[in-house]
């Protein structure tokens, strides 16, 4: 599988009159304004003028450009020579602080590392966000297979190693919401049925992997597993991501299951300190 930069499951990002609004539907407020111009920026425009601005925020230019000029006083923005506006290291800091940021990557950066190793291909580390994964960590060599996972890109959670990992230990209320659909196809390989969702699911709880066999790209293979928190609830997931010619994931799985089992035991998480085979079978 691969990941994208692209919204994942339908989840548009809202701009102009029918973006966010204050009071149930009422005029936009400046917060929702504010956070259509963040959401002007993206994989693709990384580097904006302040009319490219205005134009994918929805916004008149005068209200663009006071809205811009505050963000850039605050940090949120950098303002280049050439007029150009790009997002700033303010909002870095402050993405700094989430718990499932940076305190994650570093419990799990040396069993990353270690997995990498094994392949010197793709590793990623994913959280959940709703049905969503967003990735952020990834290792990948240069003659690896192409993907386009990217730090802070999405993915549908149906179509991913990592994404099914998180799903099949997540509350039963969000599987049914993921098991009800719609569940975006890519290949003939993506699983677009809730019943064969609902069935996968269980097979990762089985098992304690994921398998995701050319569901969005159909020459690339991804092999994941969960990893636990101190209250032992799914907080992240980790995979590998290889070619599908050439490599069979029951290669794969151990490794993949050590290293989750290894971040989750950094983590604290009470399920990895016992044996693997009860924890294996436990939610």
């Amino acid at each position: 599988m691969t990941a994208s930069d692209r919204p994942a499951s339908g989840k548009a990002a809202s701009s102009g009159p029918s973006g966010p609004t204050g009071g149930g539907g009422g005029r936009p407020t400046v917060t929702s304004r504010v956070l259509d111009i963040l959401e002007a920026f993206s994989a693709e425009r990384t580097a904006l003028n302040i009319t490219q601005i205005s134009r994918h925020a929805g916004l008149p230019l005068s209200t663009a450009h006071r809205l811009v000029g505050e963000l850039t006083h605050w940090g949120a923005l950098e303002r280049e020579p050439g007029g150009m506006y790009r997002i700033g290291l303010r909002l870095f800091e402050v993405a700094a602080l989430a718990p499932r940021g940076p305190v994650l990557r570093d419990a799990a950066m040396p069993f990353l590392e270690d997995l990498y190793e094994a392949t010197h291909e793709n590793v990623h580390l994913a959280v959940l966000d709703g049905l969503e994964v967003v990735y952020i960590e990834r290792i990948s060599a240069r003659d690896a297979v192409h993907v386009l996972s990217r730090v802070g890109g999405r993915w549908p959670a149906h179509a991913t190693g990592v994404g099914l990992a998180m799903l099949a230990h997540a509350d039963t209320e969000l599987q049914e919401r993921a098991i009800a659909g719609p569940l975006r196809r890519f290949t003939d390989k993506t699983i677009a049925s809730g019943p064969e969702l609902r069935r996968v699911l269980a097979e990762v709880r089985r098992t304690g992997v994921a398998i995701s066999d050319g569901q969005v790209e159909t020459f690339a293979l991804s092999v994941g597993a969960p990893v636990f928190g101190p209250d032992d609830a799914v907080v992240a997931a980790v995979a590998i991501v290889v070619p599908s010619d050439g490599w069979e994931a029951r290669t794969l799985i151990p490794v993949v299951r050590a290293s989750a089992r290894g971040i989750s035991r950094a983590l604290g998480a009470p399920r990895a300190l016992r044996p693997p085979e009860t924890a294996l079978h436990s939610r």
